[in-house]
């Protein structure tokens, strides 16, 4: 049975949770269809380190029949994990995807080289932006797409896809690929 893994984004600060907006919706309704559905919460979210995101990761057992969601710098870990391991998976959803540092502490997150060999070892891969996203986060988007292509899909009025941008913490448009 595959299994579902969600990957947050960056917390605002020491006291926001990260595990919100659209996610824990996801993982509910995935779970009523019976699929495991895992949110691990990352280490320092408000201060991304991809060595101690690995780690925390990698307790997780990924197969090649799992499901590979990230949100925001979530997409940016997955993406570089992918390349690192050498994993294959089922599939793999960015939703609003980043990839570009805003100060210098987040440049050792953000600044790797893509392994585009990732298409060979990942059977489908989306990419959700919006067309009210902020521009670094639609530059980001495109990263992704033209390294590796997928299929790009810009939904309207969405934003970075949290709660305040999309004014629900539902997201149906992500379930017709979860099936």
């Amino acid at each position: 049975m595959k299994n579902c893994i969600i990957v947050h984004g960056k917390a605002d600060n020491k006291k926001d949770n990260p595990v919100k907006h659209w996610i824990l919706w996801t993982k509910k309704e995935l779970e009523k269809n019976k699929i495991k559905t895992f949110v691990p919460l990352m280490p320092t979210p408000w201060k991304p380190n991809y060595n101690s995101w690995k780690k925390e990761f990698e307790k997780l057992n990924i197969s090649e029949e799992d499901i590979l969601i990230g949100h925001s710098c979530g997409c940016a870990f997955l993406v570089r994990w992918l390349g690192d391991t050498k994993k294959k998976i089922k599939k793999l959803i960015l939703v609003a995807p980043w990839k570009i540092p805003e100060t210098d502490n987040e440049k050792e997150f953000y600044n790797y080289k893509i392994d585009k060999t990732i298409k060979t070892r990942v059977n489908e891969i989306i990419i959700f932006t919006s067309n009210d996203e902020e521009e670094d986060g639609k530059k980001s988007a495109k990263i992704f797409h033209n390294a590796f292509g997928g299929k790009l899909i810009e939904l309207k009025n969405h934003g970075h896809y949290t709660e305040e941008d999309m004014g629900t913490g539902e997201f149906l448009e992500i379930l017709d690929f979860l099936k």
